[in-house]
Parts: C-alpha cells; structure tokens; sequence
C-alpha cells in the first residue's frame, strides 16, 4: 500500500464514529492516522492491523468488571485506553463500555524512525505511556485519530493473535499485503 498524507485530510474523527459496534470501529480504523504530540512534534502513522474486545469475551480486560487497571474502559466512546506489558504499552480506543480496539500496528508517516509492526512496538516508536495518555481523550491535543486520504486496501480478517485465550474468535482486521501488519 502506498500512503501519502494529502492536505485538507487531518480531519479528527468525532466522538460518534467510536460509541458503535466494536469490530465495527475496529475494521474502520483501518486507513485512519494515529497521531501522537511529542512536545511540538507530531509522531503519525497509518492504522494497519486493529484487534477488538468486546464484552463476554475472556480476553477482554474488562471481562470481570471495573478495577483500577481498566478504570479508562469504562469511560466514554474515544477514550485512549492504555495498558503496560512486558515492558511495553499497548493502546486502545474505548468504544463501548467495557470494549475497546487495540491498534496492532502502524504504517509510519511522520517523525516515526523505529518499528510499528506490532502494538508495543507502534506505542514506543510514538512514545505513548499509560502516565501520559491512558484516560485521554481521542479528541483531544495531545493523542488523535484523523480521517486519511489513502490508496484502497483488501481488508484481511483472522483469529486475534498474541493472547491466549478466546483466540479462535475472528476479530483482527489488517490491511492485506501491508509490509507493517505484525506477524
């Protein structure tokens, strides 16, 4: 996929288009830009691979209810949902109460000099931090997610990967043939 930013395409996405169905969201995601402030720098790239967790699902963080850790999930559609693993962040958008889409990997736009094939890696290349942005808006100045003019793409659709349990159920969604989907 070729990407180029044209101008007049930063539009940030509004509030509505994440308070839907989450693999929804999670499939439209795909071809949008992530963009994250670091101090007067913006550090971008296009939305390639997306995970959603939705409610009755064991791999969700907020299957057993609200606790100080997924607090951020049970707030409302756009809010930055951010959780530290194995040394690494990993971000997510709230869709619903208690369902939110991890964003799995990035096609790098701007001021990105390191890896984003894979969600922990995506969050260091944009410096994204649970200290920083967990509990943020997606509307706000500081993390956004923007319409995108791009070049079409086949939406892949698999098994989620990276967890161990509820794997079977078919809600990773990736841009096919994109060198950056994780593998």
């Amino acid at each position: 996929m070729t990407v180029e930013l044209r101008r007049g395409t930063s539009r940030i996405l509004p509030r509505r288009f994440y308070g839907r169905e989450t693999a929804t969201v999670a499939r439209e995601l795909l071809g949008k830009v992530l963009r994250v402030r670091n101090g007067r720098v913006w550090r971008s790239g296009v939305i390639v691979e997306t995970e959603a967790y939705v409610g009755n699902d064991p791999a969700n963080h907020a299957y057993r209810g609200l606790n100080r850790r997924n607090q951020s999930m049970f707030n409302e559609p756009g809010t930055v949902y951010v959780y530290p693993i194995h040394r690494v962040h990993c971000v997510n958008v709230v869709t619903r109460r208690g369902e939110a889409v991890l964003i799995r990997a990035l096609h790098a736009l701007n001021n990105v000099s390191s890896p984003t094939s894979g969600p922990g890696l995506l969050c260091s290349a944009l410096n994204v931090t649970r200290s920083k942005h967990d509990g943020l808006s997606f509307n706000g100045s500081e993390i956004q997610i923007t319409d995108h003019d791009h070049t079409p793409f086949e939406i892949g659709v698999s098994k989620r990967i990276g967890i161990s349990k509820a794997k079977e159920m078919r809600l990773r969604f990736f841009a096919k043939d994109n060198p950056y989907v994780s593998r």
